[in-house]
């Protein structure tokens, strides 16, 4: 059976994570997340990472290559001030280029994950149904303004035989698989831990589980009619009902302090100012007040009518979310523990490293100490020949000055006995000349007695 390929933006997040979960169980087709990096939650998960990002179009495209679905997850929640400009990017720029590169690769269907965000709420606490239009003018801070555009962009690029695409629109999600901690996941958290011991007289909200949305969002991409919009909501509850429903999840007691509106609106400016100090995000905002006392009575009857959606009970969310997040909180440890035991593994492995290299650098100090006492040792051999042979040189040379001087006197001693013997030879001439002379003369005097 060959299976289709599907690709995901945005799994690192509370509905991408449950998607890729909900997706687990799926044999007909393949998954590929794209990915900025890699936060270490995939293991054992069958999927293909990609890097990416949704900003980057070129990685997208190298991300969509033979892709039939694709499920674009990823976005921007941000509604703290001084954002506006790095949401916009993120939830409208990110996704025109999701759907520039789905064209591009002839990607079959693009799955949008808006939000109930973008309605306008009706008034009386009338009940709210898809809508088709979206206007940012409409809304109130820049997360609505920009899911509303970035809605609509998708909405408009639905062109049979060219690119499908289908809306999903969850109201706020809540349940397992919140690493990121969301505003709903904190206020469970602290709660829970009896550090959230109040609740409201007022305001309430639609809350939904994510594993719900998640299951409703693979059903609209296999069987949602192109080009349509589905409401991915719960039943609507007031926040005292959450509360209490929480307590009964959690097994504490329903708290006894009830806040009203007015101290709450006195409350909210400084809680802004104390967690933008902070750099967290306030569980309540003068932005979040208004929308809890807005209509929150959307309708998942579309969902469920063409979609088999059917969401399962808050309570049933409540107490899964509780014991996630025990298990999370044991991970973590965990997580912490083995990181500290890595840590410490490589502090030792770096010091052990660190004394190798030390007496490397010892033995090869004593190495350069050594030649260097060698290499001192052969100059000072080297200058002691020198200096013998310098020595020698002298010696020879007054060596062969005596032998000169020596061999001047010898051939002036010879001269002197050539002289001595040319004299003795001269004298003995002269006196055998005179001799002879006087021979003659006794001769010539015998000779003349003779006669």
């Amino acid at each position: 059976m060959n299976k289709k390929l599907c690709c995901m933006t945005g799994a690192t997040g509370h509905v991408g994570f449950a998607l890729l979960k909900e997706l687990q169980d799926y044999d007909d087709r393949d998954v590929r997340i794209i990915l900025r990096k890699d936060p270490g939650i995939f293991e054992g998960m069958r999927c293909e990472k990609v890097k990416g990002d949704i900003t980057d179009y070129e990685s997208l495209i190298r991300a969509f290559e033979g892709v039939e679905i694709v499920y674009h997850i990823a976005g921007c929640v941000e509604i703290k001030p001084g954002h506006e400009e790095h949401v916009y990017n993120i939830n409208v720029n990110g996704t025109k280029n999701v759907l520039r590169a789905a064209r591009k690769c002839g990607v079959k269907r693009v799955v949008y994950m808006s939000s109930v965000d973008t309605y306008v709420p009706l008034p009386d606490n009338q009940e709210m149904t898809e809508v088709y239009h979206y206007d940012p003018d409409e809304l109130e801070g820049t997360y609505a303004k920009t899911k509303a555009e970035a809605t609509q962009l998708v909405l408009d690029a639905n062109k049979p035989g060219v690119l499908e695409t289908v809306v999903c629109q969850p109201s706020a999600c809540m349940g397992p698989y919140d690493f990121k901690v969301s505003s709903v996941g904190s206020m469970i958290r602290m709660f829970s831990t009896g550090k959230f011991p109040i609740t409201m007289t007022f305001g309430g909200y639609n809350f939904v589980d994510v594993r719900d949305v998640a299951k409703g969002t693979v059903a609209a991409g296999d069987k949602g009619g192109a080009g349509e919009v589905y409401i991915l909501c719960n039943k609507s509850c007031t926040v005292d009902e959450f509360i209490r429903t929480l307590a009964k999840a959690s097994g504490n007691k329903p708290p006894r302090f009830k806040l009203g509106k007015r101290l709450i609106d006195m409350a909210a400016p400084v809680m802004e100012v104390y967690y933008k100090a902070a750099d967290e995000t306030p569980l309540f905002t003068r932005y979040a007040i208004r929308k809890l006392c807005s209509n929150c009575n959307f309708s998942y009857a579309k969902a469920q009518r063409e979609l088999g959606y059917s969401p399962r009970p808050l309570e049933e969310s409540l107490k899964d979310t509780i014991e996630w997040l025990k298990g999370e909180e044991e991970r973590q440890k965990e997580l912490h523990a083995k990181q500290e035991q890595e840590a410490l593994q490589r502090a030792e492995e770096a010091a052990r490293r660190a004394r190798e290299a030390e007496e490397r650098a010892k033995e090869a100090q004593q190495r350069v100490f050594r030649e260097y006492e060698k290499a001192e040792e052969e100059r000072l051999k080297a200058e002691e020949e020198r200096v013998k042979a310098e020595e020698a040189a002298k010696a020879l040379e007054k060596q062969e000055k005596r032998i000169a001087r020596a061999e001047e006197r010898r051939r002036e001693d010879m001269e002197s006995m050539r002289e001595e013997e040319e004299k003795l030879r001269a004298k003995e001439e002269k006196q055998r000349v005179k001799e002879e002379k006087l021979r003659a003369k006794e001769q010539k005097k015998q000779a003349k007695e003779d006669e």
